[in-house]
């Protein structure tokens, strides 16, 4: 019996000692690591410097969602992301070709407490305010919101009532969005 488990361990060990079939390389090579959610919060990295806040704003490029992170010196709050998120790229994000389809609107958002929901009031579209893909702009505010760790959905209403729009494949609804409902809509950054 000692005999098998002595072959037991030496078998083990040899196993161990090959590196189980990991070939050594000469030269380090880049590894892509997955992406982390992006509600998930992490501690600066070294490159940041202290105090400095990640803000996610989803804007467009090619019909597709594109996630940008913008850095600023403290947590903003969602309405100021909407803000920012309706007056559209910065320079440095149009020379990457991003867009916005939420050009000229108005948004106001809400989160009552203790929720994790936001209320999104849309106003009334301007007559001649140009063409919206409602899929993307809709997308855009979702998106953005549910990158806070502090809102997980996001409701619309119109004048005080709920307000059916379309989800990421243009099936309309008036439930609580999440960035999943339009994931068929998000392109590599």
């Amino acid at each position: 019996m000692i005999g098998v488990r002595g072959f037991a361990v030496t078998l083990t060990s040899l196993f161990l000692l090959t590196g189980c079939g990991v070939p050594v390389q000469d030269e380090p090579h880049p590894v892509t690591l997955p992406r982390r959610p992006l509600n998930v919060t992490v501690s600066p990295t070294a490159s940041e410097q202290a105090g400095e806040v990640a803000q996610v704003l989803c804007l467009t490029r090619d019909d597709r969602l594109v996630e940008t992170v913008r850095r600023s010196g403290a947590q903003l709050g969602p309405q100021r992301q909407l803000d920012l998120l309706v007056l559209g790229p910065t320079p440095a994000e149009q020379a990457q070709g991003l867009t916005t389809s939420l050009a000229a609107a108005v948004l106001r958002v809400t989160v009552p407490a203790p929720g994790t929901t936001a209320v999104v009031e849309i106003s009334d579209p301007e007559e001649g305010g140009g063409r919206v893909d409602a899929v993307l702009a809709y997308g855009q505010i979702v998106c953005t919101l549910t990158a806070r760790p502090d809102i997980a959905a996001v409701t619309f209403v119109r004048g005080g009532q709920p307000l059916q729009v379309p989800d990421g494949d243009g099936a309309v609804t008036d439930r609580p969005l999440t960035v999943a409902d339009y994931r068929s809509r998000i392109g590599p950054p």
